[in-house]
């Protein structure tokens, strides 16, 4: 921030320079959640309130016709069944009923948590004497037997699902077993079964990253993260059946040629815009969540009309596609064309109160990007890449939001709100390898506690291939 001395002297120098300097510090203290990329922690106190940008859709709350819905319900053949006398008459006679004969039973149903133990099995492996040679030899051991005292497969993934599934601390875990079983589990053993399910999920790590190469639309972000107290970056990439995360100490070029995925994908990329992702060879499509909250701001900040015009116009749009959809796979040629003009009408109402920044004459050529204000950058990119924000209505396959990979990087930013950050960037990988197995389990609607389980006995998920076409 300029001092006021800096600022007089700017003024004296370039009034143009001053007011788009002036401009920049009144965008930057509106900026909040709401209107901008910022993230919900960063607002403080003073939270802007809560208004949807997706607007009311007409239903009722609540569960919707065709929910499966979870209601308890009683079962066929319970595990233990008590039956109560009935001895005394209860309506006040007093009568003596039990020498009654019962007439019939009427059930009602608890559902409970048995005891909790640990099973312990022993294993005993024959020993003899071999008759030739006099040596003492013994049975083989089963494969997953490798210590004289060990913790099972079905502990082992109950201690990893705690861990990297709701994100709950060593120590706790430890007293969690002790509450539960009156077992205190080391950190350290902890520690060893991620490594040991990070380590064994190499092949689904690598058949992941040849999937998402075959994909038709990907979406793909990026979120800082600390690991040995230093910056890093959690790249993602994300459909509605897999996640992929992968750790790096940059956010760029170096990191997305390092995985080895990004580079070589051909299909459409969804993204924010970020100039990294326009640099890679694919078909792009712009998050138009970004577009607008972008367009949130300048209408409510700037009083600009032409950004409340757009921001109904993308809704629309949006709109009717999901009404389209249901009927076909693409709009009428005329329709498209109908909206690309009224596109183009807004933009040039933006553009008619939002003229360039023209510097005085005098003014030194300065290296980089010109200084603008945000509603020019904004419809700089609405204009340069249009045919990339209207992705969604030629496309139906393409998501009109890059939602799903934020949604996608929200449980990773919980994690660095639990733990701070990671001690090492080996434990940073592990956990982001570990953490995409779990995603892609969950979005394939299978028990993550069981598919942790089958990765610790060397059988891990792995998903197949999307359909052609």
């Amino acid at each position: 921030m300029k001092t006021a001395a800096e600022l007089y002297d700017l003024g004296l120098r370039d009034l143009n320079a001053l007011v788009a300097y002036t401009l920049a510090l009144q965008e930057s203290v509106a900026l909040n959640s709401r209107n901008s990329s910022k993230p919900p922690s960063t607002d403080g106190y003073a939270k802007p309130k809560p208004k949807s940008l997706r607007g009311k859709s007409g239903k009722k709350t609540g569960g919707q016709p065709g929910h499966p819905g979870t209601t308890l319900k009683p079962v066929e053949i319970p595990d233990k069944t008590e039956v109560h006398p009935l001895s005394s008459c209860p309506c006040g006679c007093g009568s003596d009923l039990s020498g009654q004969p019962i007439l019939s039973y009427e059930s009602r149903q608890v559902f409970d948590l048995p005891p909790q133990k640990l099973v312990v099995t022993e294993h005993l492996v024959e020993v003899k004497r071999c008759p030739i040679s006099g040596e003492l030899v013994h049975a083989p051991w089963p494969v997953d037997v490798t210590a004289p005292v060990q913790y099972g497969p079905n502990f082992l993934a109950w201690l990893v699902y705690l861990n990297t599934q709701q994100f709950i601390p060593l120590a706790r875990i430890d007293q969690m077993s002790f509450d539960l079983f009156g077992q205190h589990v080391s950190q350290d053993t902890i520690l060893n079964a991620m490594k040991s399910v990070g380590l064994k999920l190499l092949p689904f790590a690598e058949a992941i990253k040849k999937l998402f190469l075959l994909e038709p639309v990907v979406g793909g972000d990026e979120t800082g993260v600390r690991v040995e107290n230093k910056l890093h970056w959690l790249h993602i990439l994300s459909t509605e059946t897999m996640t992929w995360y992968g750790v790096h100490q940059k956010r760029g070029q170096e990191a997305l040629d390092f995985f080895a995925i990004l580079p070589e994908f051909k299909n459409r990329l969804v993204h924010d815009c970020w100039q990294t992702y326009l640099d890679l060879p694919c078909l792009h499509a712009l998050c138009n969540a970004h577009i607008l909250r972008e367009l949130v701001f300048i209408h409510e900040e700037c009083q600009q009309v032409w950004a409340k015009s757009l921001f109904d116009l993308l809704l629309d749009m949006n709109k009717k596609r999901e009404e389209q959809k249901l009927v076909a796979s693409c709009f009428p040629p005329e329709r498209l064309l109908e909206w690309r003009q009224q596109y183009r009408g807004i933009l040039i109402e933006g553009r008619e109160v939002n003229p360039p920044i023209i510097p005085a004459p005098d003014t030194p050529k300065k290296r980089g990007r010109k200084k603008q204000t945000k509603a020019q950058n904004l419809l700089d990119r609405l204009e340069k890449h249009e045919d990339w924000v209207l992705a969604f209505l030629h496309d139906f396959q393409v998501p009109f939001t890059n939602n799903q990979s934020e949604q996608d990087a929200r449980m990773m930013k919980v994690k660095q709100k639990v733990s701070g950050c990671f001690r090492t960037f080996e434990g940073a990988e592990l956990f982001a390898r570990i953490r995409s197995y779990i995603s892609t389990a969950r979005k394939h609607g299978r028990s993550i506690l069981k598919e942790l389980k089958a990765a610790i006995i060397d059988n891990p998920f792995i998903p197949n291939a999307a359909p052609s076409g």
